[in-house]
């Protein structure tokens, strides 16, 4: 009888972490767009920024890419020292970035009229401020 009652707490503690379980999924699964453009004098992107002080010995040796601004969001892909990165968006710690693997015209360095949400020719998205140095704009 006393086993029995031991074991219920255990069971309600499973219950409730596996429920806690999708609503982590679903966080990684959000994204937010980076927006750029929205003045017709200034670029799209008004500025770059270069990757740096990332050390392969005491850290992963590259800057996640991530879906959203903050770690919660999913990383879609590394970027490492020395990457040139458009900063379109600024969310504080967060910078909404385009940027290509290639030597590649994103066409951010012209002015948009409007501000809309980058959708190619290159890849985009959010990176920690940290790692970014500003290089020109």
């Amino acid at each position: 009888m006393v086993t029995a009652r031991l074991k219920r707490p255990d069971g309600i503690l499973a219950a409730l972490m596996l429920a806690c379980l999708p609503a982590a999924t679903l966080a990684q699964d959000k994204s937010m767009p980076v927006m750029a453009g929205g003045d017709p004098d200034f670029d799209a992107c008004g500025s770059q920024g270069l990757v740096r002080d990332l050390n392969p010995q005491d850290g992963d040796g590259f800057l996640a890419v991530r879906a959203g601004p903050g770690s919660g969001y999913a990383m879609q892909d590394k970027v490492y020292n020395g990457y040139v990165l458009n900063i379109c968006d600024d969310r504080g710690r967060w910078l909404g970035v385009v940027y290509s693997h290639k030597t590649e015209d994103c066409g951010v360095g012209t002015p948009w009229p409007k501000a809309r949400a980058y959708t190619g020719p290159c890849r985009a998205g959010w990176v920690f401020r940290k790692y970014v140095k500003d290089y020109a704009g």
